[in-house]
């Protein structure tokens, strides 16, 4: 039993064992697996983390990314939604909502250019100035775009920046130059800058380019219809009737024609046009005025009637009551203007822009006192100034004599409208137009060289400058003018000849104004200036023959113009032309001329009597003769300069003739010069009572 205990335990101990070795077996392939995995974790914890970071990032991303796509597809969707229906409300004639829109739209790209042309588009339909800056920032945005610099030129043109017109042609390359676009915007620059031959010829040229335009045909019809050549202006009479039947053209070519038939003093004509034209459907008021100045030719019994049908018309709205009394005050009838603003409501007298129209016919009919009382007190809004304005000149012109407290009025009234307009660029500009017409030509020109640095109104400030300065004989300033205006103007023919002539005058760049005079002349070889002026040139070079071959081009009738007269009397005198010479030598002197002509003037005398004594080198009495009769004085001082040696002959013979000669002359002198301008000999004065 022992042994079976013994045998038992063994048997039941081998499957403990077996089951002890197989959960031990177990054990260790369960550890060493653990063992495993523990290891594996380890290893690739790391990779699994950066792997659900770079999910987690990828999902974030997409998410922003969808975010931002369809924020963008909104604001996508929301401003060309703006954009439609701000170009429909173009469309529609809704501009002040079109322009709303399209701002709203500039905020949030300031580089939208359909916001851009919208605005453009919508300032130009109200004639508001800021298209000029809409067009400028299309045309930088869209450098070599001819259409947008020549939109950019046509917007400052309309405002008369001619500045800026200039330079947006500039920026056209040469090969978009021969366009009819481009020609009709250089015509119009053209004729702002007042060269109409230009102007014609760029109007021709893009005619030519596009012959069956019809604006095209009409801008060069309804400058040529004015033209002296016969064939040109009946061409053009004919293209306008033809024009007159289309409605978009009606209103304009019935204005052309009848201006035309005004001209021609075809009165027939002229009534039919102008009835025609007060029938059309686009009349304004600006064509009744147009038909009172043709009827005011034709009939004064309809001209008048006319005004007073035209009159109760114009009260109905302040601009075109203003409009009729600036027509009245150009055309004669200020003292009409006066009598009619008696009848009008004292109200509608009492501001812009009526108030500055009743001023200027006050003062056109120079009525002082008036003026003075109607600009004293009162507010005229921001065209104030204008009425401190008015109220200067009539101080000026009412101060002769007044004593101290007039001047000190008129000072103080000047400096508070100068002080009201100084930081306006605008306003200045109408100040100086005012003090130039009234001639305050001190605040003129203080005015003008204050405007002259806003590029948009330098031309028209150098133009007034250059009429202040000659009309002063200033001229070094005049010079200095010339050449500003040959740097924004050097194509001007004129302007460049003025700028040489003045220059050899004055010795100043004496090399370049020798070359400014041949550029000017081989760029209008007919226009005057440009032929005195080269042939001046050509004379202080020594090469007359061919400056007398310059002047007898033009017409003595040209030549009798105050200045040219001057240099034609030289090369003649040079040429030995003396008996020519002499009319353009009185010619000068019965004119003012500058300075520095009257030396050239004096050099030309000189050259006379020297002539004329070599041609009667023996008979005083003839030499002497000759001399006074040049002269044509029969009173008061005549000087005759003979070009004698000290002491000759006919220096003795002069002096014995005096007597005779000045027979019924008083104050005669003669004085007699040496080859170097040095007197010689004395001077003889001729009693009233003749040489006892």
């Amino acid at each position: 039993m022992k042994g079976r205990t013994g045998w038992t335990r063994a048997a039941t101990a081998q499957p403990q064992v077996a089951r002890e070795l197989e959960h031990g077996g177990r054990g260790v392939r369960q550890r060493s697996f653990d063992g495993l995995r523990s290891v594996f974790q380890r290893h690739h914890q790391p990779g699994r983390v950066l792997v659900a970071v770079a999910a987690v990032a990828i999902a974030i991303l997409l998410g922003a990314l969808l975010v931002s796509y369809g924020s963008k597809l909104y604001q996508n969707w929301r401003e060309n939604g703006l954009l439609d229906r701000a170009t429909a409300l173009l469309e529609q004639g809704e501009l002040s909502k079109a322009a709303q829109m399209a701002r709203e739209l500039l905020t949030r790209h300031p580089d939208s250019l359909p916001a851009l042309s919208i605005l453009a588009d919508t300032a130009e339909r109200q004639n508001l100035e800021e298209a000029v800056s809409w067009r400028e920032r299309i045309a930088r945005f869209r450098p070599t775009d001819p259409e947008s610099q020549l939109n950019f030129a046509s917007a400052a043109l309309r405002f008369g920046k001619l500045d800026m017109a200039r330079e947006a042609l500039t920026r056209v390359s040469q090969k978009d130059r021969d366009s009819a676009a481009f020609h009709v915007v250089a015509g119009w620059l053209a004729r702002a800058e007042g060269n109409f031959a230009e102007q014609e010829g760029q109007f021709a040229a893009a005619v030519k380019k596009e012959p069956n335009n019809d604006l095209y045909q009409f801008n060069l019809a309804a400058l040529q219809i004015r033209s002296s050549d016969a064939e040109k202006s009946n061409n053009a009479r004919i293209t306008l009737e033809r024009l007159s039947k289309l409605i978009g053209y009606r209103t304009g070519t019935l204005r052309a024609l009848l201006n035309d038939a005004v001209d021609r003093n075809d009165l027939a004509s002229a009534d039919s046009f102008a009835q025609q034209l007060q029938m059309s459907p686009d009349v304004t008021f600006g064509d009744y005025l147009l038909c009172l100045n043709f009827y005011r030719k034709l009939d004064q019994k309809k001209f008048r009637q006319l005004l007073e049908r035209v009159k109760p018309f114009a009260a109905r709205n302040a601009a075109d009551v203003a409009a009729l009394i600036d027509w009245m005050n150009q055309n004669g009838l200020a003292a009409d203007v006066v009598e009619w603003i008696d009848k009008l409501p004292p109200a509608q007298l009492s501001s812009p822009p009526v108030s500055v129209s009743v001023a200027d016919a006050y003062a056109t009919v120079k009525n002082w006192s008036r003026l003075k009382r109607f600009t004293r007190t009162g507010n005229w809004g921001d065209a104030d100034y204008l009425r401190l304005a008015f109220h200067a000149i009539a101080v000026q012109h009412l101060r002769s004599g007044s004593g101290p407290s007039a001047t000190f009025e008129f000072s103080k009234s000047w400096q508070s409208t100068y002080e009201l307009s100084k930081n306006d660029s605008k306003h200045q500009l109408i100040l100086a137009r005012l003090t130039t017409k009234w001639q305050l030509e001190s605040q003129a020109e203080q005015l003008w060289l204050a405007i002259e640095k806003d590029p948009s109104m330098r031309r028209e400030a150098l133009d007034n400058l250059r009429r202040i300065y000659r009309a002063g004989s200033e001229t070094t300033k005049l010079y200095e003018v010339l050449e500003r205006l040959h740097e924004i103007s050097p194509d001007q023919a004129p302007i460049t000849a003025d700028l040489a002539r003045l220059g050899l005058n004055l010795e100043q760049n004496v090399e370049r104004s020798h070359q400014l005079a041949k550029e000017a002349y081989d760029r209008a070889p007919n226009e005057i200036n440009c032929v005195v002026t080269y042939g001046f040139s050509l004379y202080r070079l020594g090469r007359n023959a061919e400056a007398l071959a310059g002047i007898q081009t033009l017409s003595p009738d040209q030549l009798h113009d105050s200045h040219a007269a001057v240099y034609a009397a030289l090369v003649l005198i040079e040429a030995g032309q003396i008996d020519a010479a002499k009319k353009y030598i009185g010619a000068a002197e019965n004119d003012r001329i500058y300075p520095e002509e009257k030396k050239l003037l004096d050099e030309a005398k000189t050259k006379l009597m020297a002539a004329l004594q070599l041609r009667h080198p023996e008979n005083p009495r003839r030499y002497l003769q000759q001399a006074q009769h040049h002269h044509h004085r029969s009173a008061s001082v005549f000087d005759v300069v003979p070009l004698l040696k000290p002491g000759s002959q006919l220096w003795h013979n002069c002096q014995d003739e005096i007597g005779s000669v000045a027979s019924g002359v008083t104050g005669l002198e003669i004085v007699a010069v040496d080859r170097d301008d040095a007197a010689i000999g004395q001077v003889v004065e001729v009693p009233a009572d003749g040489i006892s």
